[in-house]
């Protein structure tokens, strides 16, 4: 065709107009299309390839491609022609409805910058690095090439402005967890949780997307001074869910109540005629309570401290000392062990083999110790 035909086309053309164009040359900084349904050639500049950065145009178009362009100017012999306003003006258009409707979609990660990730949705979009995930990131290196979720929480067309979010993604799923395991979650279920943290007054443990405390008086059936001291954070623990408060998001949990008590195999563990060692936890005016397992208390009735009469345990006795004990009586069901240190205290004179224990020492009544607790209470 020759020039004069070539500006009588032209002249066809003025800029905003809309064009198909098959790419028939890429170059380094251009490309070079062939209008449709003329012999007229058009050229994309770089620039005008893609709303991002641009390397070299082999990255975003081949030969063969047809392309929907628009207008930019009108030249002597050939159309400047723009890629990316066509791809903006479509992708404003769907962008509006997702900010609307709150979709959640997927894009590729076509850069990290400074501050954040990049994307193209046919318009540049940005992810600040706040809005990554819902935990703090260092490094977004590994991010490009990624395929992640967005959602669009903030669009202005005019100032060619898109901000994504895929912490917001993240948060609405856990929310949405959260909810599910909630409405699920019952008073005396056991379930398998990870220790999140731990705190002066407990520890916090995810059951599945949801956190519950358990506090530091749920943790053993022992005396617990600090949370560390018995859990670590990330270890798998067992727990049961003690109550659920819906609406105010909170669960409270026990590893306690999953464990073996204190008293359990008692008889194996503390059989009638063993010794034991134990420690003086409690002294009464009618004997100790000697601790010989965790948790486990069972009582010296005074009868039982010496060989000889003492008026009260003091006299022989102090909280914390350690002593060695004679188990005289199991009760499993009352959770009630009855001790002896009479054998092994250290005198002259024995009684003799056939000597029988006075009535009185063989347990303890529950009067003696309501009445010891009562006493205390009055004080």
């Amino acid at each position: 065709m020759s020039e004069d035909m070539n500006q009588v086309e032209v002249a066809n053309y003025e800029a905003g107009d809309r064009v198909k164009g098959q790419v028939t040359k890429v170059e380094e900084k251009q490309v070079i299309v062939n209008i449709e349904n003329s012999k007229l050639d058009g050229i994309i500049p770089i620039s005008e390839l893609s709303s991002l950065h641009v390397e070299k145009a082999e990255d975003v178009v081949s030969e063969g491609n047809v392309l929907e362009l628009e207008v930019l100017k009108v030249e002597e012999d050939a159309l400047i022609l723009s890629k990316r306003k066509v791809d903006a003006e479509k992708a404003w258009e769907k962008l509006e409805e997702q900010f609307e409707s709150g979709e959640v979609f997927e894009a590729e990660v076509k850069d990290v910058v400074k501050g954040g990730l990049v994307v193209d949705l046919g318009v540049r979009g940005f992810v600040p690095a706040s809005l990554v995930e819902a935990h703090f990131v260092e490094d977004f290196t590994d991010y490009k090439g990624r395929q992640v979720t967005f959602k669009i929480v903030e669009l202005d067309k005019a100032k060619n402005r898109l901000i994504l979010s895929h912490r917001a993604v993240v948060e609405q799923e856990n929310s949405r967890k959260k909810q599910d395991i909630l409405d699920t979650l019952e008073a005396g279920q056991v379930l398998e949780g990870t220790v999140q943290r731990l705190t002066d007054f407990g520890a916090f443990v995810d059951i599945g997307g949801v956190d519950g405390l358990v506090h530091i008086s749920q943790l053993s059936h022992e005396h617990v001074e600090k949370p560390s001291d018995v859990v670590q954070e990330g270890q798998k623990v067992q727990v049961k869910v003690l109550s659920v408060d819906r609406d105010n998001e909170r669960i409270s949990l026990s590893v306690k109540e999953t464990l073996p008590g204190p008293w359990s195999n008692i008889e194996e563990k503390a059989p009638k005629g063993s010794t034991l060692e134990g420690t003086v936890r409690r002294l009464v005016s009618y004997g100790a309570f000697v601790e010989v397992f965790p948790g486990v208390e069972g009582l010296v009735h005074i009868s039982q401290i010496s060989h000889r009469h003492i008026g009260t345990p003091h006299e022989v006795l102090s909280e914390g000392q350690e002593v060695k004990v004679k188990v005289l009586d199991v009760n499993v069901d009352d959770q009630r062990l009855s001790l002896s240190m009479k054998d092994f205290e250290e005198r002259e004179d024995q009684y003799p083999q056939d000597y029988e224990m006075p009535e009185e020492s063989k347990g303890f009544q529950l009067g003696e110790l309501l009445g010891d607790k009562l006493k205390n209470l009055k004080q």
